[in-house]
């Protein structure tokens, strides 16, 4: 035993819990301030589709899973059910004109781009609501357009997920072994 005058050469625990929190709080604040848009590195990498329909531009924000050997649609993405259309957040569509989508109309503006895969045919799904983590937030009230297109197999099997757009404001999502397209003018 140590005498009362004597400090103790092993220091209480709270004092290790101390010391502990005081060194985490001073990393923590030592670290650099990361700006809030600025996305880390992500296993499904963000993308950004431009694409033209006469007058009108619109851009398509995404994000781009990987296959990784999985099967893709009607496993990974479920038949039947709303898709965020990629990874992360939900994929949006901006446009600053009033446009078609599949001779539907749809106003200028930014949406949430959501589909409900199935065999036969695909609903392309534009919902107010653009700010969302996936499709978790979902609510088919905020729909302010959906319109059908059909699935193709794609030329080739592709390993992530993938938009298009060409000249004339067709849209093409691909992934693994299956593309759906839609038109916009």
């Amino acid at each position: 035993m140590f005498p009362s005058s004597m400090p103790c050469p092993h220091p209480p625990a709270r004092w290790y819990s101390l010391l502990t929190l005081l060194l985490l709080a001073a990393a923590a604040a030592c670290s650099p301030k990361k700006d809030p848009e600025e996305k880390p590195g992500r296993p499904s990498p963000p993308a950004v589709v431009t694409g033209g329909a006469g007058r009108a531009t619109f851009t398509i924000h995404y994000s781009q899973p990987s296959a990784k050997e999985r099967k893709i649609f009607g496993g990974l993405v479920p038949y039947g059910q709303v898709w965020r259309t990629g990874a992360n957040e939900a994929t949006t569509f901006s446009v600053n004109q009033d446009v078609t989508v599949q001779g539907q109309p749809l106003p200028a503006g930014k949406y949430a781009l959501f589909t409900i895969p199935n065999q036969k045919e695909w609903t392309i799904i534009f919902n107010r609501n653009p700010n969302q983590w996936g499709a978790y937030e979902y609510q088919p009230a905020d729909d302010v357009l959906r319109v059908k297109a059909t699935p193709a197999a794609t030329p080739h099997t592709l390993e992530q997920f993938r938009i298009t757009a060409d000249k004339g404001g067709q849209v093409t999502l691909g992934w693994e072994d299956t593309q759906v397209s839609f038109q916009v003018k």
